[in-house]
């Protein structure tokens, strides 16, 4: 498992618990191709994948990698 930078941290779970979970897509951008569905959103040098489902009210956070790692398969 990766560990992030402490200072990175309260930035993505202010901005999971923040502005994702107030206005999910408000912020970031829809992804395509294999990941069509899921959502992208910058933070520093780090990259927040998650899917938004309307339809519970909720967002689930697939994946914090840094911005060139984002999208490789694993």
């Amino acid at each position: 498992m990766r560990t992030f930078p402490p200072r990175i941290v309260p930035a993505i779970v202010e901005f999971i618990y923040g502005d994702r979970a107030k206005s999910p897509r408000r912020v970031g951008k829809p992804l395509e191709r294999e990941l069509t569905g899921s959502w992208s959103a910058r933070r520093g040098p780090y990259r927040v994948l998650n899917d938004i489902r309307e339809d519970e009210a909720r967002v689930i956070v697939l994946r914090v990698d840094q911005r060139a790692d984002g999208y490789r398969a694993r």
